[in-house]
């Protein structure tokens, strides 16, 4: 797979993080409860995960839009091809599938260490660009 086509999956990956908060959702407040605009006390009602796996899922969509930012910077001035920017890619991509059920589940050590490989790989592909 090229750097785009991991930098896709790694977009729908994250596109798809809302399903498990979503479906915990439904349960703890029924489909209509579900459907209603969030408030502090419906909120409260849901599961610890499920309330960790929404703020996971808002971090890998924050963080994505840096990632996508680079990886696309350094295509457009065709620095994409090259290896760093393929493995950055990679390690990118498993570093937030780690990182999303670390954060639902509650497991710090391993989300912060899955989130410092992402930035690092972030830093991987800032450093191909500005070199």
């Amino acid at each position: 797979m090229s750097a785009l086509e991991w930098l896709a999956a790694t977009a729908l990956m994250t596109a798809v993080f809302w399903v498990p908060y979503v479906l915990e959702r439904m349960v703890a407040l029924g489909v209509l409860g579900a459907l209603k605009p969030v408030d502090p006390e419906d909120e409260a009602k849901q599961s610890l995960w499920a309330r960790r796996a929404k703020r996971a899922h808002y971090n890998g969509v924050e963080n994505l839009v840096v990632f996508a930012t680079l990886v696309l910077v350094a295509f457009a001035m065709g620095k994409g091809d090259e290896p760093g920017i393929l493995a950055a890619s990679q390690v990118y991509f498993w570093a937030r599938l780690v990182h999303f059920p670390a954060g639902a589940f509650g497991l710090p050590g391993i989300r912060t260490l899955a989130f410092l490989a992402g930035f690092g790989a972030q830093i991987a592909v800032a450093l191909r660009i500005f070199s």
